[in-house]
């Protein structure tokens, strides 16, 4: 079949969509670990047989998860390859970040799907499973110098054959994790995930024919590709640079630069990193994977109508050198790959607000601030509490940024209070936005969160940090402000302590009582402050947001003749 007509594109894209939406929805709602449960960080869908390429993904997953799950499918592809036995009803599983991207903590499920006895396809499920061993509960370790410190490395493996589950690898994972029942039940969900797939697309295909449906994965690709060189020909041709620091690496007290040069030349486009640091001891190192995919996210942000469909990539070129933070060899950390992601998509809307600052919107808070409180219980149990948490978007061309959303890397949604307190033996004495955090401007940012955590077990407990932004704030554009940088402190005997790297910090000791706080960066501001409304401005004291001290100095005093 060589063709396939616009309406039966749209409805097979349409259904394809939703079979990956419907194992995000599956794994969501059988997931043991509010990672997966309530923040959503996992992701499903369907991969080229032949290139591991993404053809469809689900809406509800990350999408840094778009790219890397590419890269993973692609791993599998070669394994198979070398060993010369797949099957139908294999299963392969791995963890390895340096071949699949992100970290240790994201666990890859691949499965080959079969029609009539041939290679059609593959399914994959990724979800962030609550804790893989290593140094440090929770497994973000802001002192680990190889991943070996993070979390057990699994490369490749089968974890069925031909629809049998290998006992033995299950028995590795298990006992290499401080919550068995937590990774069993997150294995289960995906496993479950997998099979609802593999039964859509038996419908899929017994309703439109395996010609036909494939003829539409190469169309969504073609069609994806062409909508990216569209989008391209309508920008300004030209070369814009922008560079912004990481606080350090977790081991090194120096700052770490992520710098990009973007480029546009009719409907094709270059992002080059080449300027950015070296590979670093400590774990904000990503591998190249990881750096495509934030490359694809990034571009995402700016050109929203976009699919998620590796056809969008064709046009573009990401440039990494050897040897970069941005392209790190194994064994190197990679642990905190969220923090370099983040920045890496702040620099990219730095150079495109040179280029358009139409499309894009100023930083966002910049740091998941992933932090981990663990210890036992008093019947021995060990428990262990990570999250994420939130901080302020951007101002924009339309709007002020919004408050206390979470990073722009994902679509996922920060655990809620009642949910951690329920698990977990900690009470959050505060929950609450951070008055005077967002950037000004003619739209400001979005405000950060304060959150202070107490820990209520009487044995204490022991918390770590991996965050960013505690030296560089971020940045606002077309003249706008910058957001509050991020503040960290620990509670002790003697009173209220910071830790000497900032934003990172592991072996925090907790009593009963003693409590974490969390000040979250706010989102830079758009557009010069003096352009903002008084009427806008007086809304934003009265409601608290902003102090009357701030909006004086940063707005003038025209708002207090409307707030009168």
């Amino acid at each position: 079949m060589s063709g396939i007509d616009p309406i039966t594109l749209s409805v097979l894209a349409g259904r394809m969509e939703q079979i990956a939406d419907e194992m995000d929805a599956t794994l969501f709602r059988a997931a043991f670990n509010p990672i997966i449960a309530e923040a959503h960080d996992a992701s499903h869908g369907l991969y080229s047989a032949t290139s591991g390429d993404t053809l469809v993904q689900g809406k509800s997953g990350l999408p840094i998860f778009v790219g890397v799950m590419s890269f993973a499918v692609k791993a599998v592809i070669e394994k198979a390859a070398a060993d010369g036995d797949l099957e139908d009803g294999d299963i392969y599983i791995f963890n390895d970040a340096h071949i699949g991207g992100t970290h240790l903590s994201d666990m890859r499920l691949v499965r080959p799907y079969f029609r009539d006895g041939q290679l059609f396809c593959y399914l994959a499920s990724v979800g962030h499973w609550h804790d893989v061993g290593g140094a440090v509960p929770g497994n973000y370790n802001p002192a680990a110098t190889e991943v070996f410190q993070e979390a057990f490395v699994l490369p490749p493996v089968k974890l069925a054959r031909k629809g049998e589950i290998n006992q033995d690898i299950i028995d590795i994972l298990l006992r290499n994790t401080r919550l068995p029942q937590s990774a069993m039940g997150d294995l289960n969900g995906q496993l479950g995930a997998l099979d609802l797939g593999v039964r859509r697309m038996d419908e899929l295909l017994d309703d439109y024919g395996a010609e036909t449906v494939a003829a539409a994965f190469v169309a969504l690709g073609h069609r994806a590709e062409a909508l990216m060189r569209s989008e391209l020909n309508d920008l300004p041709d030209g070369r814009w640079e922008a560079e912004d620091f990481l606080d350090n690496d977790g081991i090194t007290d120096e700052p770490l630069r992520i710098q990009v040069a973007l480029e546009i030349n009719g409907d094709r486009m270059k992002l080059d990193f080449s300027g950015s640091s070296p590979q670093c001891a400590g774990p904000v190192n990503i591998a190249l994977p990881t750096t495509v995919a934030t490359a694809y996210v990034a571009i995402k942000h700016v050109f929203p109508a976009l699919p998620a469909n590796a056809g969008v990539m064709r046009p573009i070129e990401v440039i990494v050198p050897d040897g970069s933070l941005l392209s790190a060899e194994f064994p190197a950390p990679t642990g905190g790959y969220t923090e370099t992601i983040l920045r890496m998509i702040d620099v990219v809307f730095s150079a495109f607000a040179k280029a358009a600052p139409d499309r894009v919107v100023a930083n966002a808070y910049g740091t998941i601030n992933a932090l981990s409180i663990a210890g036992k219980r008093a019947n021995g149990q060990p428990w262990v509490m990570f999250s994420f948490y939130g901080g302020g978007h951007g101002g924009s061309i339309e709007s002020d940024g919004l408050n206390h959303g979470n990073a722009p890397i994902s679509t996922a949604t920060i655990p809620p209070m009642e949910i951690l307190e329920a698990a977990y033996p900690v009470m959050f004495r505060k929950w609450a936005l951070r008055p005077d955090s967002a950037g000004t401007g003619a739209h400001r940012g979005g405000l950060g969160a304060v959150y202070e955590i107490e820990v209520l077990e009487q044995s204490g407990a022991e918390a770590f940090l991996f965050g960013e932004r505690g030296r560089f704030a971020p940045k606002g554009i077309a003249e706008g402000g910058d957001g509050a940088k991020n503040v960290f402190a620990y509670e002790q005997e003697d009173g209220w302590k910071t830790p000497p790297l900032v934003s990172k910090m592991r072996g925090i000791k907790l009593k009963q009582g003693q409590a974490v706080r969390l000040e979250t960066p706010g989102g830079g501001g758009y557009g010069a402050p003096k352009k903002r409304t008084p009427e806008a401005v007086a809304k934003d004291v009265a409601r608290g947001l902003v102090s009357a001290d701030q909006a004086d100095e940063a707005y003038g005093r025209a708002w207090r003749e409307v707030a009168q």
